[in-house]
C-alpha cells in the first residue's frame, strides 16, 4: 500500500511506500537498465525510464482506513520516473561528453514540460543519488525525477524566505547571494558564461555545493540552448573535481531546486525564486562521514565540521585538475 499521510507538526505530506521494500539492492545477477536486459531499448543515449517501484503514482490505490481530523490521508498521486544518463553500465556523469550531458539536460527539460501539463502536480524534483553511502541501490548511472501533488516542505521555506526578502529589498535572495559569493571570492568552486558553483558560508555540508544561474531563471524552462549547454559543462567538471578531490569514487546527493507548477498560491514566485543545485555530499575526508545525526534531523540544528573557506578551494583546485585532464570535451 502506498498513500500520503499528512503530518500536522510539520504541515507537510509524508509519503508511505510499503511497495518500496520490494526493490533490489546492488543485484549482481545483471542489469535491468543495461541494453538486453529487456526492460530498455537496444540502444539509448539518455532515457526516462517510469520507476518500477514508486511512491508516487498517476493510478493510486485507495489510501489506508487510518485517517483522522489531525492526520488525514490522501492518494498518493504523482510521479516516480528514474532518468538513465547512458546505456553505459559503468560511467559517471564526468566520463560523458558535454554534448551527451547537454541531452541530459534536454531532457529534464521535456520531463519539466510534460509532467507540469498535469494540474494535478505542483512541484518536479529531478535528483540524483549516488554512492552506497546515500543508500544507492542500482549502481547504473542514473538519477531520478519525482512529481509530487504538493510542494515539498523544504521547497515551500525556500520560497517563503525568497518572497520576504524580495517583500523587504526589491530583490532576488539568489541573486543577491550570488553576486556577494562573487565579488567575496572565496567560496567559488567554479563559474563560467551562464552558471556559477560556490559553497555558501551557511552549507551544513563541507563540500555542499551550489550551482545558480548567472542570468535570473526559475526553471529548465527558462534557459536556452547556450545556458543547457553551460549546465552540462559545469556538471561535468564540478563532478569529474568531486572524484579527484580524495581519489575515490565521491558519493553526493543531486537536489535541483525550481518554480512550483500549478500552484496558485506562488503565483508571482517567478520573481523571487531561482534556479538552483544544491549538492549534499557526506564525506567530510576520504573515509570519514559527516552524519546527519541527532542535532540535524531532530532538531534541523545543523553543523558544520569544516570551515567553507577552506573545503572551497581544495575543491576548486580539483576541478581545475579534472579541466586539465579530461579527454572528452
Amino acid at each position: 500500500m502506498a498513500e500520503l499521510r499528512w503530518n500536522p507538526l510539520l504541515r507537510t505530506w509524508t509519503m508511505v511506500a510499503g511497495n518500496r521494500q520490494a526493490r533490489p539492492n546492488l543485484r549482481t545477477d545483471g542489469c535491468p537498465f543495461c541494453p538486453g536486459s529487456g526492460n530498455v531499448p537496444s540502444t539509448y543515449d539518455v532515457l526516462e525510464y517510469d520507476n518500477d517501484f514508486p511512491a508516487l503514482t498517476t493510478d493510486p490505490e485507495e489510501p489506508d482506513a487510518v485517517s483522522s481530523d489531525l492526520s488525514p490521508v490522501a492518494p498518493n498521486y504523482g510521479k516516480c520516473e528514474v532518468i538513465l544518463y547512458s546505456s553505459q553500465h559503468d560511467v559517471s556523469l564526468h566520463d560523458l561528453s558535454v554534448a551527451h550531458l547537454t541531452r541530459l539536460v534536454e531532457l529534464w527539460t521535456e520531463r519539466q514540460r510534460i509532467l507540469s501539463s498535469d494540474p494535478r502536480i505542483k512541484y518536479i524534483f529531478p535528483f540524483e543519488n549516488r554512492g552506497e553511502e546515500v543508500g544507492v541501490t542500482m549502481r547504473h548511472p542514473h538519477g531520478q525525477l519525482y512529481a509530487y501533488p504538493f510542494v515539498p516542505l523544504k521547497i515551500r521555506t525556500e520560497l517563503d524566505s525568497a518572497r520576504a526578502w524580495h517583500d523587504e529589498h526589491g530583490s532576488c535572495m539568489f541573486c543577491d547571494l550570488t553576486r556577494e559569493e562573487m565579488s567575496d571570492g572565496r567560496r567559488v568552486v567554479l563559474s563560467n558564461g551562464s552558471f556559477v558553483a560556490y559553497i555558501p558560508s551557511f552549507t551544513d555540508y563541507p563540500y555542499g555545493v551550489f550551482v545558480t544561474s548567472r542570468p535570473h531563471k526559475g526553471s529548465f524552462l527558462d534557459f536556452t540552448p547556450s545556458e543547457r549547454t553551460d549546465l552540462a559543462r559545469m556538471l561535468k567538471t564540478l563532478t569529474g573535481g568531486f572524484d579527484l578531490l580524495f581519489a575515490r569514487r565521491f558519493p553526493y546527493m543531486m537536489c535541483i531546486h525550481q518554480t512550483p507548477v500549478n500552484s496558485p498560491e506562488d503565483a508571482g514566485c517567478d520573481e523571487s525564486y531561482h534556479f538552483h543545485i544544491e549538492f549534499y555530499p557526506p564525506l567530510r575526508g576520504e573515509t570519514t562521514v559527516k552524519y546527519y545525526a541527532s542535532s540535524e534531523m531532530g532538531a534541523w540544528a545543523a553543523c558544520n565540521p569544516l570551515r567553507v573557506e577552506d573545503t572551497a578551494p581544495a575543491l576548486a583546485a580539483a576541478c581545475r585538475r579534472f579541466e586539465q585532464t579530461d579527454v572528452k570535451p
